[in-house]
């Protein structure tokens, strides 16, 4: 009981939220270190596990998202920076705006979702020429540059990207990044926008090929290292919305 409460209440720092990971990252970074990872359960669950961890259950990123995750409890503490919830003005469980030592799953859950957009949006805005390069790596053009293989199948960091989809990928990131920013009551409206101008302005001959961009961006967003978890899924999730359109 006592080292429960340990863990409890180191899960309640701002600090562990800087180096705390999600089961997705765990698994698909892990085998150089340790082996394979394992992304399934014990008996009747190891599917569900299995699906919710990679993100192919139709729930976990996937619009419109749960409050919470089933599997990865998002709210026993901080599920953003501080400084994010404090400009929210996110209440912790105690009633108090943006601090650590408490949990926040009683917050507003409309307040909540809106803050974990943003927060995916504002780390796409400030780099979004080069993540678009990057994610350009998935282009058809970047899957033919020579590759060297590592235990961690999602390791890349020699490729190059796809030229020819780069100015098309940034434009695609750019509608996402503009859902991602809508207020809550405007959400499903900026949803359709992003659908309509992913049509209007990627051609069908392209559509794919950013697709496969977007793809190759989503899989590698990485956790802590790019986004807490609760933010991660959102943008996960707008990334797949944004898919499904330029697969049609």
């Amino acid at each position: 009981p006592s080292l429960n409460a340990w863990l409890d209440a180191f899960e309640k720092r701002e600090c562990y939220l800087a180096f705390k990971s999600d089961y997705y990252t765990h698994v698909k970074d892990i085998p150089p270190q340790y082996g394979p990872g394992y992304d399934g359960g014990f008996e009747n669950e190891r599917l569900a596990m299995q699906m919710n961890v990679l993100g192919k259950d139709g729930k976990s990123w996937e619009l419109p998202l749960s409050f919470d995750d089933e599997l990865q409890p998002l709210y026993r503490g901080p599920p953003l920076p501080i400084c994010v919830l404090k400009a929210a003005g996110i209440q912790g469980d105690n009633e108090q705006v943006g601090v650590e030592g408490t949990s926040y799953e009683k917050a507003d859950p409309v307040k909540m979702d809106e803050a974990c957009r943003h927060m995916a949006a504002w780390k796409l805005a400030s780099n979004g020429a080069n993540v678009a390069k990057f994610a350009a790596r998935g282009g058809p053009g970047g899957s033919k540059n020579p590759r060297k293989t590592f235990g961690a199948e999602l390791a890349d960091p020699y490729a190059s990207p796809d030229e020819q989809v780069i100015a098309s990928v940034e434009d695609a990131l750019q509608s996402v990044c503009i859902a991602l920013l809508a207020p809550s009551n405007e959400h499903e409206s900026a949803l359709a926008g992003m659908r309509n101008d992913l049509e209007a302005n990627i051609t069908k001959e392209k559509g794919r090929d950013v697709a496969s961009a977007l793809c190759y961006l989503r899989d590698r967003t990485g956790v802590p290292r790019d986004l807490p978890l609760a933010a991660a899924r959102q943008l996960r999730a707008h990334l797949n919305a944004a898919i499904d359109v330029l697969y049609k």
